[in-house]
């Protein structure tokens, strides 16, 4: 009747039963809307009531603070599945269904583990910000494990579900080239191989030598793996084209300039926070806004401070621990460029600079495990869980390595870097066996002979003064008789 009507039926999803509702963007809206008066009256409420209890201010900041939320958490969790079921609609693509499922029970995971996660050593700026990082490390150990067990041609396009861009090989980059620092040749710019060097990864050596500073807590061992990395690079600019820089790129605008500054600025940081008291108050006991702001600004600092102090040269023990953090340190730098390699990402993908931080976010909790493991092993008993996590996806980034490029990591190293590697390791375990088998045993002898000479002159000393109380005895007791005598007489 009225099908010569202006008026259209309302339109049809094709990818669904159910007719799309032309108000369902507004209802949305006004959803999301009435969700945030929510939760903004109930922490105006909350605020409010706890301002009121003026005595028990600092103690209910904590508990508030520190508080896990389940209860939200799990309620706001169940209104986004109830959103996502009832309200929204599901389109016919299989796959976007995959990605948003899996996006959405790596989500609910996450939720999980920030509410029932144990706690680590961190607290600040929040527990849960360390919980949260703790289980990414579950998530991104599981994706590794699950790269590990593809074929090299599914794992690399498997990166296209991830971007599109991924996939297709890294096109072939000139590195070393020119390394002349005054270039005669070029008369309107002779500095121009430096001023090629300076580009964002210089900000990013010194960014990230400052933050491993903090990390390890100690110059020696960060000079060591900032020099044993470029001693790396050396070797291996046969396996990779991007090791293959100028010499004052190593030593200059790597060691000395970047890493040597991060290192320095690391390490006055660090004598900062060990000076600096630790005495917290709540922030409704500071009266002025300018504290509460510097109240605010320094919750993002350590709750108390404690110094590295890793003695390797103590006992075998930590010598061991000491020389395992170097070496998965290193293992970790070169993962950074390997993977880039076998996996087909570009240096400037977003997917490497979200690796990288994961592992400043990581780093400093799994070192302050370690750290405690090894120094009072009578109080931790097992690895922590974050330098547990952090071991494996260490070992697992590499296995996909060696077994996604075998070949380039098969490349026989040349003659002459072989021999200089093999010198270091007998000099290293030559040193090792000195220093705890066998100065160890030296000293134990001379020790053990010491005390056996001393026992022994003791011993004479004994006997000397119990041969000199005889003979006095035996002249007291002459010269008594020779007095009774005269007596007598």
């Amino acid at each position: 009747m009225f099908s010569g009507s202006l008026v259209s039926p309302p339109p049809r999803c094709s990818c669904a039963s159910r007719p799309v509702r032309m108000g369902d963007e507004a209802f949305t809206y006004r959803c999301v809307c009435v969700c945030v008066c929510v939760c903004v009256c109930v922490c105006v409420y909350a605020c409010s009531s706890l301002r009121s209890l003026s005595s028990q201010r600092h103690f209910l900041t904590l508990s508030l603070c520190r508080r896990a939320h389940t209860l939200t958490v799990l309620f706001i969790l169940t209104c986004a599945l109830v959103y996502v079921t009832l309200l929204e609609e599901t389109p016919q693509d299989t796959a976007y269904n995959t990605k948003r499922g899996i996006v959405a029970s790596i989500l609910v995971f996450l939720c999980f583990g920030v509410t029932q996660a144990k706690d680590g050593p961190f607290t600040r700026p929040h527990p849960a910000y360390w919980r949260f990082w703790l289980c990414v490390s579950v998530v991104y150990e599981l994706f590794l494990i699950f790269i590990l067990f593809q074929t090299v041609h599914d794992g690399r396009h498997f990166m296209k579900f991830i971007d599109p861009k991924l996939g297709v090989p890294l096109p072939e980059r000139d590195y070393g080239g020119n390394c002349l620092i005054y270039d005669p040749g070029n008369e309107t710019d002779p500095y121009h191989n430096i001023w090629d060097k300076m580009d964002g990864f210089v900000p990013a050596h010194f960014l990230g030598w400052y933050i491993k500073t903090l990390m390890i807590r100690d110059w020696w061992m960060c000079m060591i793996i900032s020099v044993m990395f470029e001693f790396l690079e050396y070797s291996l600019e046969h396996q990779l084209p991007n090791f293959s820089e100028c010499w004052w790129d190593h030593w200059i605008m790597d060691v000395l300039v970047c890493n040597g500054l991060g290192i320095y600025c690391g390490m006055k940081t660090l004598g900062w926070l060990s000076m600096k008291p630790y005495q917290w108050q709540g922030l409704w006991n500071i009266p002025t806004y300018k504290g509460k702001i510097k109240r605010i600004a320094f919750q993002f600092t350590p709750y108390s401070w404690v110094n590295f102090e890793w003695k390797p040269a103590s006992n075998l023990r930590r010598w061991l621990a000491v020389c395992g953090i170097i070496f998965m340190f290193l293992l970790a730098e070169l993962n950074t460029f390997y993977l880039k390699f076998v996996l087909w990402m570009p240096p400037e993908h977003y997917l490497v600079l979200l690796r990288l931080v994961f592992f400043v976010n990581v780093g400093g909790v799994a070192m302050r495990e370690i750290y405690d493991f090894m120094d009072d092993p009578k109080f931790h008993k097992k690895l922590g869980q974050q330098a547990w996590l952090v071991a494996a996806i260490t070992v697992t980034e590499f296995l996909i390595v060696v077994k996604y490029d075998p070949h380039t990591i098969t490349l026989p190293i040349p003659f002459f870097i072989t021999q200089c590697w093999i010198l270091g390791i007998v000099l290293l375990l030559t040193w090792t066996l000195w220093r705890f088998f066998i100065r160890d045993i030296t000293l134990r002898y001379k020790e053990t002979r010491r005390r056996k000479q001393e026992g022994s002159g003791e011993h004479d000393r004994v006997l000397g003064n119990g041969s000199t109380a005889t003979g006095s005895g035996r002249s007291k007791l002459n010269g008594s008789s020779d007095s009774t005598r005269n007596r007598k007489s």
